[in-house]
């Protein structure tokens, strides 16, 4: 795995991250899991072509299919528009879901692709090329939109330009770039306000900018990330990447190190203060990680270590998280929603490739407790409900919906990856037969309305092709992605990492209040996050001593835990809280904060 820049650690940091170099890993398992992955693989790969030819047939080159009438709905500018305002009059769709499909059709390794299909990839790339305009009068959400469109175009021109992947057999002419670029203008305009956080509504033909609340987390640092994936900078790019490296969200924290879910971005001031790990605020935390491993700033690592540390304190109860007030620290609201179920897998970094020949992982404890609590409701249901009251052991009385969403598969994924345990292998299977016995119908995969009744509702979203299928698929077999070292967008559309990125990125690009994290021989008592390796190799002592159980863990400074003063103290490995000593001269959680 290359490294970041010249002067700091060959492997890419660390937890929590969506970056992967994988090499083979069948030949671990015993024959008998080796069939059963492969008898999955094909199982996904039929699920995903029953959505993807219906799509084709019945709702293509609109937005969407709606499965159960084998018609369509135009549906990108009704993305996060709960109430359905100012919805175009002729507007007749972006061929949304050929978008998302895109990477899953050709995320590959040499001439194979995920889904086992090129020509298709041509055949849609070329579609797009020459049919695709974004000079439509449609109001959109500005991270709907961009994560979606912007990122699958993105993801596929460089999927479709690298010449070692064979995708193209024809000529390509950087088409997808720049269907991207001129999408890119037209989104940049949302930015021009005091607090540089954009409008959170657009409109592509007259670049119309709508309402002033914002889901603060969502703009900034998933197009500077997509942006920075080529090679065209120009000045546009240059201005949407400087409001990302800025940090301008990092300054709008709480004192406590956490973020509400939507603020005013003409003023700055919080709109919604209770948060978790959920909506609203789930691609933030992501997305820390991911510019640091992309842009290979230590900054966004610091950021990110201090927000992440937050989490475990305000948030965790046990194997759950809740929502908190940003302000105060007290919970808010005890309930699962189906958007948390990425955290598990971002609390799992794998790097297992001959290159580096060991394996990094984060807080696999902790996200393996989580992962199996979110499974049981799984197992509970059949699906994920929408939002689950943990109080009361039951689904939200109105929030009963499963639109077939990815991020329980996701972390199946990474944690299978991490763990080479078999028995996300049999989470992958449980999630496959349910997706199959209660969704599955003639004319697609329909979302469902109320998880309780398994009342089907006529929609079939994108991000299924793009995201649910792929990291099943994935979880199943991994060659696509041997020697590759990718990270994945919040919509899961690969961006490769490369180090050389870091070298030719355009002095106008860093601000120049950048600090760095000087080389610095570890010290004995420090926790994993700070130093940036992995709690389960790197940091584990020797014979007798105390083991290092999570990132933000710190031992105390005497494997008896006697103590005579709170420095002597370590930070729980749980809670990642600050241990004190006590008055009878012993290091634990006395203080309640």
């Amino acid at each position: 795995m290359p490294s970041r820049r010249s002067g700091t650690p060959a492997f890419v940091l660390l937890l929590l991250v969506i970056s992967l170099s994988f090499c083979t890993s069948s030949s671990e398992l015993d024959s008998r899991w080796a069939a059963k992955k492969l008898e999955m693989r094909d199982k996904v790969r039929e699920m995903f072509y029953h959505a993807y030819e219906n799509y084709m047939t019945y709702a293509f080159p609109h937005d969407e299919l709606k499965p159960l009438t084998k018609s369509y709905t135009d549906s990108l500018s009704e993305l996060g528009n709960l109430k359905l305002e100012h919805l175009p009059t002729d507007y007749s769709g972006s061929a949304l879901t050929l978008i998302e499909s895109l990477s899953s059709l050709a995320f590959l390794f040499h001439s194979l692709v995920i889904m086992g299909n090129n020509t298709e990839f041509e055949r849609a790339v070329g579609w797009l090329s020459k049919n695709l305009s974004f000079d439509v009068d449609a109001r959109v959400n500005l991270f709907e939109c961009n994560i979606r469109v912007l990122g699958g175009l993105v993801s596929a021109h460089i999927l479709a330009s690298d010449s070692k992947n064979r995708l193209i057999q024809g000529s390509y002419d950087n088409e997808l770039l720049g269907l991207a670029e001129d999408l890119g203008r037209r989104f940049l305009p949302a930015f021009d306000t005091p607090t540089g956080l954009p409008y959170a509504w657009v409109n592509l033909k007259e670049v119309r900018i709508c309402f002033c609340l914002f889901p603060f987390v969502r703009g900034i640092y998933d197009s500077a990330a997509m942006q920075n994936s080529v090679d065209s900078m120009e000045s546009w790019k240059v201005k949407l990447l400087k409001l990302a490296l800025q940090g301008v969200l990092w300054s709008m924290r709480s004192s406590l190190n956490l973020f509400g879910t939507t603020l005013d971005v003409m003023t700055g001031e919080w709109i919604e203060h209770s948060s978790g790990i959920g909506a609203g605020v789930d691609s933030f935390y992501e997305y820390l990680v991911k510019a640091h491993i992309l842009f290979g700033k230590d900054d966004y690592w610091r950021m990110f270590q201090s927000a992440y540390l937050a989490v475990q304190k305000y948030f965790r109860h046990g194997s759950w998280y809740h929502e908190a007030d940003m302000r105060s620290g007290r919970a808010t609201y005890w309930q699962l929603t189906s958007l948390q179920a990425f955290w598990p897998g971002l609390q799992a970094k794998v790097s297992d490739c001959n290159i580096i020949n060991q394996v990094l992982v984060g807080d696999v404890r902790a996200a393996n407790s989580s992962h199996r609590e979110f499974f049981s409701v799984w197992e509970k249901y059949g699906v994920l409900p929408e939002r689950y009251l943990l109080d009361y052991q039951t689904v939200h009385p109105t929030e009963k919906y499963y639109p077939l969403r990815p991020e329980l598969a996701e972390s199946t994924f990474y944690l299978y990856h991490a763990t080479k345990d078999p028995f996300y292998i049999e989470v992958g299977e449980a999630i496959v037969n349910s997706l199959n016995f209660y969704t599955k119908v003639e004319g697609g995969f329909a979302s469902i309305r109320d998880v309780t009744t398994m009342q089907r509702e006529d929609h079939q979203h994108s991000f299924f092709l793009a995201e649910t299928c792929k990291y099943l698929y994935l979880l199943f077999d991994d060659s696509f992605l041997a020697g590759r070292n990718y990270v994945f967008t919040t919509e899961g559309h690969p961006l490769p990492v490369l180090s050389d990125w870091h070298d030719r990125l355009p002095e106008a690009y860093i601000p120049s209040n950048w600090t760095y994290v000087k080389s610095r021989m570890p010290t004995e008592r420090a926790s994993a996050m700070s130093l940036q390796v992995c709690p389960a190799t790197s940091l584990n002592l020797g014979e007798g001593q105390q083991p290092i159980e999570s990132v933000c863990h710190v031992v105390d400074a005497r494997g008896d835990h006697r103590c005579l003063r709170d420095e002597e103290c370590g930070v729980d490995a749980t809670s990642c809280r600050s241990r004190s000593c006590s008055i009878a001269g012993y290091c634990g959680l006395w203080l309640l904060v």
